[in-house]
């Protein structure tokens, strides 16, 4: 049997708890993003192979091979799940680093964890309850009770990005299966050897066959998922562009949708921070896995009375930051995904420049670093809203400090954008920290942190950076149907006929 390591250089499909060819018998190539050279090949899916995970997924779902099992079966394997992650941690880092470039401590001791503690998030739910008795009210005197049941909705259709292998994949995978249901994963094309493993892990811990299919491929597999009549629910995380023609095509069926999207986060500091501190989290917020974070704080904004020194500061630290391959734990930022992406963000470095933001340090590609994708840390000061790198998601280590004057325009900087995922104040005055959270439009908000986030509260955005929210408690009811029963109690049946 197959399996997923460090050092693979060929993977099939997961369909039905088995490994196998593509139905074209295609395959695509996985390139290194430190080196720009493909190191794997991986089957590639297609329409076909999405009808066979659908029709595995069917079985596994009618026959209730799963939501058979007692509920505190189900959660020992999900905990199972998490252990198995703890165990491969070594593993899983190093595949994540070969095919996304993230620093490896970055993936063993961030995005590893919180995908572990996702599993046994949801593994606690598993045994709450589901559904309701509530008052029932009629306009006659009557005897009835009345109660709600959540089901689950059926086959889920799951679509994850390439900037976090792991996490993504986990936060749609743990609900779905804590609901019931059957999910066919198409992860990002650059990344799909760490969705693999996962699915080697879950298969290890007793997911039965059919309830997970990982299908890599390109826009072939998601558009067919997206529109295949036997799947009520998608769960997508990516580019906003990308959500609007999901929801466009997922329409057809009127399926139920969730989108977590783009953002363009703004990093307020307020004249009585601590500025050392805002300074390095600032660095984090912005410069953690090399920029490419949809909440990333990619717009600074410092009151006009500690601009200068706050610059100073943010510009000394950027500048000490190491570039380099993932392998190497010294390294802070490893390179950008792709040539693609190298491309884009340096191309967006140059408007910056045209458009008159003054470039305080990076700009260009490390003089050591010339093969890869990499990127220097880089700092606009003088930003203005109305340039393109301060509305534009530039998903890369680049990041504009604009000044405000005073509270009422930090938040009208902040909400002058047509994202809402995340945003951060950093204040010693507590109570003009909550006033801000009530007054700026996102769906997370940090009081003097960064990027600290947990499976216990949800996560999502306002306006187009989502739909719904995952983690949380409502991450699983987004994979839940709820159904309202009234039963009659009355000695003859109410009836106006």
């Amino acid at each position: 049997m197959m399996s997923i390591t460090a050092s693979s250089t060929e993977a099939q499909l997961f369909i039905g708890g088995k490994w196998t060819d593509a139905a074209s018998k295609e395959t695509f190539e996985v390139i290194n993003p430190a080196t720009g050279k493909p190191f794997a090949k991986v089957a590639l899916a297609g329409e076909e192979d999405v009808n066979l995970a659908v029709e595995s997924a069917k079985k596994a779902f009618e026959s209730k091979r799963w939501h058979s099992l007692p509920a505190l079966e189900r959660g020992r394997i999900l905990r199972k799940i998490a252990e198995l992650i703890r165990k491969n941690q070594m593993e899983l880092a190093q595949i994540m680093t070969r095919e996304n470039g993230m620093p490896v401590n970055m993936a063993m001791f961030v995005e590893i964890p919180m995908a572990a503690d996702a599993f046994d998030f949801f593994a606690s739910l598993v045994v709450q309850p589901i559904g309701e008795v509530v008052p029932f009210s009629l306009n006659a005197p009557s005897e009835h009770m009345a109660w709600t049941m959540r089901e689950p909705i059926g086959i889920a259709g799951l679509i994850t990005p390439w900037n976090f292998p792991l996490l993504m994949p986990a936060w749609k995978i743990a609900p779905a299966l804590a609901a019931g249901c059957p999910s066919i994963l198409k992860p990002a094309p650059e990344t799909p050897l760490t969705a693999l493993k996962l699915a080697e892990i879950c298969k290890e811990a007793g997911v039965p066959d059919g309830m997970l299919h990982v299908l890599p491929g390109t826009d072939e597999a998601g558009k067919s998922i997206v529109s295949h009549p036997e799947i009520p629910k998608i769960a997508f995380t990516g580019e906003t562009n990308t959500g609007k023609h999901i929801l466009r095509s997922a329409a057809e069926h009127i399926k139920r949708v969730t989108l977590e999207l783009g953002g363009k986060s703004p990093n307020i500091i307020f004249e009585d921070a601590d500025l050392d501190e805002a300074a390095r989290s600032a660095l984090f917020g912005i410069f953690y896995n090399s920029g490419q974070v949809c909440q990333a704080g990619s717009r600074i904004l410092v009151h006009e009375s500690i601009y200068e020194p706050f610059l100073e500061k943010l510009v000394e630290r950027a500048k000490k930051l190491n570039v380099g391959p993932g392998t190497e734990m010294k390294n802070n930022l490893g390179p950008v995904i792709s040539k693609q992406q190298h491309e884009k963000i340096l191309n967006y470095i140059e408007i910056g420049k045209n458009e008159g933001a003054k470039l305080l340090c990076g700009g260009g590609v490390p003089e050591n670093l010339t093969e890869g994708y990499f990127i220097e840390p880089t700092v606009f000061a003088d930003v203005t809203s109305s340039m393109r790198i301060a509305r534009e998601e530039i998903f890369g280590p680049v990041v504009g400090v604009i000044p405000f004057k005073d509270d009422d325009e930090a938040v009208q900087i902040a909400n002058d954008t047509i994202y809402g995922l995340a945003a951060a104040v950093w204040t010693k005055d507590i109570k003009r920290g909550l006033r801000m959270a009530k007054r700026i439009k996102s769906g997370t908000l940090w009081i003097n942190t960064y990027q600290v986030l947990s499976p216990t509260l949800p996560f999502g955005g306002f306006k187009q950076s989502g739909i719904g929210r995952e983690n949380g408690i409502q991450a699983i009811n987004n994979f839940l149907e709820t159904k309202s029963v009234i039963a009659d109690l009355n000695d003859r049946t109410i009836t106006l006929f």
